[in-house]
């Protein structure tokens, strides 16, 4: 049990900060657009990830990884700027189809859904560094059942944060009736995935 506590927490912790694909899964959730299958989606990806890094590769990638870490850092650096400026771009355009409460992206159609996910999920470098790296690592010092316990617990984690995320910002949408309220909005992620990205090169100086 304190296994699965640990995994959940540690899970939920990593989880929190807004991220690339959280800030997606609160806009699907704002706009009441495919919101069970965006939550299935990042949640399943994540245990996804996260079994194969509890499963045993977290060792080879961490030894692996670990030389290359700086580089890692950089792109996943360079990756939360670029997500930045899309927001700042979509804020300065101000180009809100306010019938749909839609953004920037286009992903009114599921599949537009599935191939937007895909990329802010997998292309990402720092859903590596959280998922095979620090979760798998910290899963080395459990034996094989309470490494499964702790894996469950990380999963559960994404499930919960995913759902909760996706659900109750739903009740938040008739309050999103304006393109200044999206415009603040995109202002507001932006701002903290430039944050992240900063904090990432000042963690990992040239």
């Amino acid at each position: 049990m304190m296994a699965f506590l640990n995994g959940f927490g540690l899970g939920l912790s990593l989880i929190l900060a807004i991220g690339a694909q959280n800030s997606f899964v609160l806009r699907q959730g704002l706009r009441r657009q495919h919101v069970t299958l965006t939550v299935l989606f990042c949640g399943f990806s994540d245990a996804f990830l996260i079994a194969i890094g509890v499963s045993g590769v977290s060792f080879a990638a961490s030894q692996i990884m670990g030389k290359f870490q700086f580089i890692m850092a950089w792109a996943a650096s360079a990756w939360l700027f670029s997500y930045a400026m899309m927001h700042f771009w979509s804020s300065w355009k101000a180009d809100y189809d306010l019938s749909i409460n839609s953004s920037g992206f286009n992903t009114t159609s599921w599949k537009a859904v599935v191939a937007t996910l895909f990329m802010l999920t997998f292309v990402n470098p720092h859903v590596y560094l959280d998922t095979l790296i620090l979760i798998g690592s910290f899963s080395l010092g459990y034996d094989t059942v309470g490494k499964w316990q702790y894996a469950i617990g990380a999963m559960t984690a994404s499930f919960v944060f995913f759902s909760a995320l996706g659900y109750a910002s739903g009740f938040y949408s008739r309050h999103m009736t304006s393109s200044r309220h999206w415009q603040r909005l995109d202002i507001l992620i932006g701002g903290i995935m430039m944050m992240l990205s900063i904090k990432m090169l000042l963690a990992f100086p040239l």
